[in-house]
């Protein structure tokens, strides 16, 4: 398979005034549960765009480019390819958007997102200069492409270890997977089943409604890859589930048998999330609102007026409305609302608003989760049963399922062979 990397280019020789400011989040979230502070500062990022003289420039390059002279013959990721395969493959597209970030605070480094490429250094050079804002540009390194052997994922089982050799566990683009998170989660998955592998305990495994990991590890592992893997929330099914805000409530409690330090304490703190995100559901379910507090705010913004006295609890699932709003034009939700943390507000907030959608999708993981406990082992001859499709006994044979689940989830298996399964494996 193929992956690359853009251009990095000297921030200080940008003409910054003549491209698109891109601000960061205007709350920014952590990236952990722990005490960090919140983000005070924040560095932001730009865009500008290609031309039509950038492509034609580019365009000089490609008898030169091993992309296309057949010196790399590997296929790239589908949703990042190089700037000369979008002008190749979209040439009707007269620029392609190209985002400008700043690699760190201590660095004057720039990664042109948008730019990977494999042409000559001179070429990427020239073109660059083309660009609006990159006028007067001054390179540090080119952009460049590898080509690198992976093993097919269907090799692995969903603990990350090798099927043929013992206590050998793959992670990242051996997988025939791309990205720094891809290759980051695997490592985490591997390294954790190493560590129990060691220690004679059971694989830690993250299912496919626990985490978006569990996804990643689930579809490569069954389904096999024939181009670079990269982590979309579109390939998982229960989205709805698989949420920002309630990432520390699902996965704390995985780890908490693992040895990890400071255990207890993220445990009580998720105990204590749980418990103050149930306190303003109750809240909310339990107190009423007159017509006369709300009924202007309703009017201003096309909301239906209340004739009688409604729990909150209503007024917030309308459209438009939010906890912060109820906090500004109703003096008692601000009040009790002031004894909570931002984040547990938002918890209660979306488990109150879209308590019909997560009860759904819940019901349909409970569902399936019972094919989960039904226990399949390496040494079973899906071959002694006539019944189940010739395409079926081939790839359960090759992929070697751990569970029926895991079975109804591999390409070719179809519900009439999980049945047949069901039915041999109750006997």
């Amino acid at each position: 398979m193929k992956t690359g990397t853009p251009p990095r280019v000297d921030g200080r020789s940008l003409h910054w005034d003549r491209m698109e400011i891109q601000p960061g989040d205007e709350n920014p979230s952590r990236f952990s549960y722990t005490e960090t502070p919140a983000l005070k500062k924040q560095l932001p990022c730009h865009i500008t765009y290609t031309n039509d003289k950038v492509h034609q420039m580019l365009r000089t390059g490609f008898d030169q480019s091993p992309m296309f002279n057949g010196r790399i013959q590997g296929r790239g990721p589908r949703y990042c390819p190089s700037i000369e395969d979008k002008i190749d493959r979209f040439a009707d597209k007269e620029r392609h958007q190209l985002f400008v970030e700043p690699e760190g605070w201590d660095t004057c480094e720039i990664y042109v997102n948008g730019f990977s490429s494999s042409l000559p250094e001179d070429v990427q050079y020239k073109a660059l200069k083309l660009i609006q804002g990159f006028e007067d540009v001054k390179m540090f390194r080119p952009g460049y492409a590898i080509e690198y052997d992976y093993f097919p994922p269907t090799q692995l089982t969903t603990s990350l270890e090798t099927k043929l050799i013992r206590n050998l566990f793959f992670a990242g683009q051996i997988n025939g997977t791309t990205g720094y998170e891809e290759a980051a989660s695997q490592g985490l998955v591997a390294g954790i089943n190493a560590h129990l592998a060691v220690k004679e305990k059971d694989p830690f495994i993250l299912k496919r409604s626990e985490a978006y990991i569990g996804v990643l590890v689930d579809d490569t592992v069954n389904k096999g890859t024939e181009e670079p893997y990269r982590m979309f929330t579109s390939r998982a099914e229960y989205r709805i589930l698989l949420r920002q805000d309630n990432a520390d409530l699902r996965l704390t409690p995985k780890v908490s048998n693992l040895g990890m330090a400071n255990m207890d304490l993220r445990m009580d703190r998720v105990a204590k999330k749980e418990e103050q995100s149930r306190e303003i559901i109750h809240f909310f379910e339990n107190h009423s609102v007159s017509p006369e507090e709300v009924n202007g705010f309703l009017n201003s913004i096309d909301s239906a007026e209340i004739k009688q006295k409604l729990k909150l609890h209503g007024i917030l699932l309308r459209p438009h409305i939010s906890i912060e709003i109820l906090k500004k034009i109703l003096p008692g939700v601000a009040e009790v609302m002031g004894r909570y943390d931002q984040e547990i507000q938002l918890l209660a907030e979306i488990t109150m608003k879209y308590s019909g959608y997560i009860e759904k999708e819940q019901e349909m993981v409970d569902k399936l989760s019972r094919l989960e406990a039904v226990r399949l082992h390496d040494t079973f001859d899906y071959h002694a049963l006539p019944s189940l499709s010739a395409e079926a006994r081939e790839k359960l044979t090759k992929i070697k399922p751990r569970t029926i689940g895991q079975a109804s989830r591999i390409s070719g298996v179809s519900p009439s062979d999980v049945s047949v399964l069901l039915i041999h494996v109750g006997r």
